[in-house]
């Protein structure tokens, strides 16, 4: 059974599965001895962690909210044939050495488009000369592939190898990293072999988002507002949205949540209760909040809308800096280029703090250049 076992694990694994193989005998060697020869093969657990040449690595990725995770170790090269040798042409392979390659996932997923539930797999591959079978397989606890059986694969999706620069040792890495997708890709010798994962962010983000507010977060406004607005961003779960944001304004009654209740109403077509919403919101606006709106604005071209909010700025907080900011900004829009330096002047002088002085100080240049300020 030794003999077997240590042929087994050199033809597949080489090093690393001789050095399996030597720890297994040298128990079996010491139960012997004690008297244990009978004892569960789990006796085998009992040996010294000592140095491998086929290192553990584990790297991770985050896309989106989801989680990936592979835990491997990384046979080297050595001068030895790798494909078509070491590891043969159409038989399982575990991806690495060692233990199984495990892959986790802390959220549903897909690979190369097809399905695969949360949770932790082993990673095995088949390799042929142009096409690779990756496996995802719901045992994690086996040693390599010698106990994978293809009845217990949670999925199987084929891939194209591509040519890579020489890799000494093997190695996973995340290519081609968009905001909801991936590239896993397996490296060695000169070969490479990637799997695309994706998430559906919307729905991973909304189920992660429900979960985070059974948490301290369900108790303060911006929590919801920010649940609310993820929503309102991507024009989705509008409805659910609207009741989150009642839960913020509930917490604490603010110019930026009673804004998002304004978008949200008005995205669902609610046009009366959205322009009430948006009426509150600028009344409970601070001046800071009320001046940046209206940039916010010009930065989206509204120009006549921003004006109407420097108008507003300056109506109900005449004597601070923003009021004088926006009095500058309408008599600029104005034309009238002497009024804007003014104004800006003035609005510097009540600063008391030099980065916005000096954001100050650029109106007033341009408007001393007879430019418009909100350009």
């Amino acid at each position: 059974m030794t003999a077997t076992l240590s042929s087994r694990s050199a033809s597949v694994s080489g090093k690393s599965g001789r050095v399996a193989s030597f720890r297994w005998r040298c128990t079996f060697l010491l139960g012997s001895a004690l008297g244990l020869a009978a004892a569960p093969f789990a006796q085998a657990q009992r040996f010294l962690d000592l140095p491998v040449k086929s290192q553990r690595a584990v790297t991770s990725q985050r896309i989106a909210l989801t989680d990936i995770k592979i835990d491997y170790h990384r046979p080297l090269v050595a001068g030895r044939k790798v494909w078509g040798g070491l590891v043969p042409y159409g038989d399982v392979w575990r991806a690495g050495a060692d233990e199984n390659t495990t892959i986790e996932f802390s959220s549903a997923v897909t690979v190369e488009g097809k399905p695969l539930p949360k949770g932790t797999y082993g990673l095995h591959m088949i390799p042929t000369a142009d096409s690779w079978t990756v496996i995802f397989n719901k045992v994690t606890t086996g040693w390599g592939s010698f106990s994978y059986k293809e009845a217990e694969d949670a999925l199987r999706v084929t891939v194209k190898p591509v040519p890579s620069e020489t890799r000494e040792a093997l190695q996973f890495d995340f290519d081609d990293l968009k905001p909801t997708s991936t590239a896993v890709t397996m490296k060695w010798e000169k070969l490479a072999v990637p799997f695309q994962v994706a998430v559906s962010d919307e729905t991973t983000t909304l189920e992660n988002v429900r979960a985070q507010m059974l948490g301290v977060l369900g108790f303060t406004w911006d929590g919801w507002n920010s649940a609310a607005n993820f929503c309102l961003e991507r024009k989705t779960n509008l409805e659910e949205a609207l009741t989150w944001i009642e839960k913020s304004i509930a917490a604490e009654e603010r110019s930026e949540n009673v804004d998002t209740k304004a978008k949200i109403l008005k995205a669902l077509n609610r046009t009366a209760d959205a322009n009430a919403a948006a009426a509150r919101s600028l009344e409970i606006s601070t001046p800071p909040q009320l001046y940046f709106k209206g940039r916010g604005m010009q930065g989206e071209g509204k120009h006549p809308e921003a004006l109407e909010i420097f108008k507003l700025v300056a109506k109900k907080h005449p004597q601070t800096i923003y009021g004088h900011l926006a009095l500058a900004r309408l008599a600029s829009s104005a034309g009238d280029h002497a009024t804007a330096s003014k104004e800006a002047k003035v609005a510097q002088g009540l600063s008391t703090s030099d980065a916005q002085k000096k954001a100050i100080q650029t109106l007033i240049d341009k408007a001393e250049k007879k430019e418009d300020i909100n350009k």
